[in-house]
């Protein structure tokens, strides 16, 4: 008989636990920003909160929460294509835990939909988790490194995100992310530069959720002017 698993299982699971350490090792390794635990702690507590705030039931909500905090596992192997890779560890892993074959299929096919290059909004809980990931965008994700050098473009953007937050309203049926942007760090358009695909995979997934996604910088919409020309 399947188990009914919760995060709080995969949250105290040391296997689990040994894989997110050991994938945000190699990716510090090779100087990409922060995809510890306070990543994905994030991206289970957002991925919820949008399912939750739209409606879905708390079984949703609860798979939600276990497919954003397992879904940079991939990493573990290699930055490309971590998404495919990931999907594959996490269903074995919840194999081995006894849980329900139905809800493994729906948490690994939104891990295996959520990396830009290759993923698409094919459910609510791979919208959801694909507004939680590209959402976490802070100064506190980017490296320290230890020489003079100057940062990276990845670094240099998200030193420059002072505040970020993603929110829903039911009623008006939007999604929003809101940042706040110190553009003495950078310039806005660099953050276009490496978040545009992004926040083009955002608005998919509001959309497949039923909703309309925004884009706030520094108080400023900037989605439907920098993306008419795509539509």
């Amino acid at each position: 008989m399947a188990k009914l698993i919760t995060l709080q299982d995969i949250e105290e699971d040391p296997v689990f636990l040994t894989l997110i350490d050991n994938s945000s090792t190699y990716l510090k390794m090779r100087g990409y920003t922060d995809h510890g635990l306070r990543h994905v702690a994030y991206v289970s507590r957002k991925t919820a909160q949008v399912l939750s705030e739209l409606g879905y039931d708390q079984r949703t909500v609860e798979l939600g929460a276990i497919a954003g905090y397992l879904h940079d596992l991939g990493n573990l192997l290699n930055r490309m294509h971590h998404s495919i890779t990931g999907a594959s560890i996490v269903y074995g892993e919840l194999r081995r835990l006894g849980m329900d074959l139905e809800e493994i299929c729906t948490i690994v096919t939104a891990i295996g939909n959520h990396e830009e290059e290759i993923g698409k909004a094919v459910s609510p809980v791979a919208s959801a988790l694909i507004l939680a990931d590209k959402s976490d965008a802070h100064r506190t994700r980017a490296n320290r490194r230890e020489n003079h050098r100057r940062p990276g473009i990845h670094d240099r953007v998200n030193l420059a995100i002072t505040d970020s937050q993603l929110y829903v309203d039911q009623e008006r049926k939007t999604i929003t992310l809101e940042i706040s942007f110190d553009q003495e760090i950078c310039q806005i358009m660099d953050f276009f530069e490496i978040y545009l695909t992004r926040m083009e995979m955002c608005k998919e997934a509001s959309t497949l959720l039923g909703c309309r996604f925004r884009l706030l910088i520094n108080d400023l919409e900037f989605l439907g002017q920098l993306t008419s020309s795509l539509d």
